[in-house]
């Protein structure tokens, strides 16, 4: 019984450290919208510089006095007050994890703690931005990239929940297939998160309202898109063609060109423009693989070259320098598929909200199964990927 009781106290424990972040993120977002805050914590902004070096050590010293030990306090008072109020004393470890940010806050401020805490540590930015954990390169995007997104300080839940995990304002962010309906429906809704979309489209037709630049391209033209590409943070491979049931060899080769062969090259051209710290941490590629991925689509063809760039999406981003996010979208009305259930702009509204949220795998479907089959299969075939292949530069 005693056991018992240690592991559920054990447990309340665990979940007071989640509960205590959870407060240090809400008082972050109170630090930038209630003015008295704004002040104080302006002090952590002001802190540093592009690299996380220091712009100074008074600078930084009142940073933590101005910011980081009222922060401090107030998580121990609402942890202090949880663990009085309730009979479990598992939520005082959250107290204690509260009382090692104030103790550390205080010993920086006094110039006895020469070492920052891990999401401030200077340097260049190597690793991509952390999924669920907050890393050095998640947290530089709030610093500057967006100072209204990324609140979250050690677990990502937060702006997950809130919609600030991905900021899209003032992205430049190229759609390819911009003339489709859901190419049409993706820039429309990119405007509305302040994004700046450009189209890309194969057709000299397009017409897409005013102030949405259009550029044409074809595929296998790729490399003439290098220098747009240098000047665009989100990449959106959208474009695709379905033959139906056709499977002569013109149709196999158009399939695969357009299906797969085309966004291949253009993402790996995408990836020779992320150089620089600030390029890792903001750029992105979306692949619209389609649910075509793992459940039939009644047109071979079009199952067959999703599969296949859907695999070679799986087994690039084990090593791309940048984050990728497969959009895999269950049917929706288009040119493509007059009979599809879903309608573009609620696919293209539910995308963009995911994508803010920092989901990778971006699943929009009315298919249950799709939720279950797909997770599985990406698991699967990355684990099987990153086992039996090696990265490296190549030559």
């Amino acid at each position: 019984m005693a056991l018992s009781m240690w592991v559920v106290q054990g447990l309340w424990g665990i979940v007071s450290i989640l509960l205590v972040e959870l407060v240090r993120d809400g008082y972050h977002v109170v630090s930038h919208t209630w003015p008295p805050l704004i002040r104080l914590h302006n002090w952590h902004h002001k802190a540093f510089k592009k690299d996380f070096t220091p712009v100074s050590e008074e600078i930084y010293r009142k940073a933590q006095i101005y910011n980081d030990v009222p922060e401090s306090l107030v998580m121990m008072t609402v942890m202090g007050a949880i663990a009085l109020l309730t009979p479990l004393w598992g939520f005082w470890v959250g107290f204690i994890y509260a009382f090692g940010f104030l103790a550390s806050a205080l010993a920086r401020s006094q110039g006895w703690l020469l070492d920052t805490d891990l999401t401030h540590e200077p340097g260049e930015l190597t690793a991509l931005p952390g999924g669920w954990q907050v890393n050095r390169t998640y947290h530089w995007r709030h610093h500057f990239d967006d100072t209204n997104a990324y609140y979250a300080g050690h677990f990502t839940i937060s702006d997950k929940l809130m919609g600030t995990a991905v900021s899209l304002k003032g992205k430049t962010v190229a759609v390819t297939g911009a003339s489709g309906t859901l190419g049409r429906a993706l820039i429309h809704e990119l405007a509305q998160h302040k994004a700046k979309p450009i189209a890309l489209t194969t057709s000299e037709q397009a017409d897409l309202g005013a102030g949405v630049p259009i550029v044409q391209w074809s595929p296998g033209q790729e490399s003439e898109l290098r220098d747009l590409l240098k000047t665009v943070d989100i990449l959106v491979i959208n474009h695709g063609l379905n033959v139906n049931g056709q499977r002569h060899p013109t149709a196999i080769e158009a399939s695969l060109e357009v299906n797969a062969l085309s966004g291949w090259r253009l993402m790996e051209l995408f990836f020779t423009t992320v150089e620089t710290s600030p390029e890792r941490a903001t750029k992105e590629v979306w692949v619209n693989t389609s649910e075509a991925e793992v459940n039939p689509a009644l047109s071979p063809l079009y199952e067959v070259s999703k599969r296949l760039i859907g695999e070679l999406i799986t087994l690039r981003r084990l090593d791309a320098p940048c984050v990728v996010r497969k959009l895999i979208l269950g049917p929706f009305k288009s040119n493509l598929n007059p009979v599809g259930v879903m309608g573009a702009g609620w696919v293209a509204w539910a995308v963009v909200a995911l994508a803010k949220r920092d989901i990778r795998n971006i699943i929009v479907t009315i298919n249950p199964l799709t939720y279950l089959v797909f997770p599985l299969s990406e698991w699967s075939k990355a684990l099987y990927f990153r086992l039996f292949t090696r990265g490296g530069s190549g030559s």
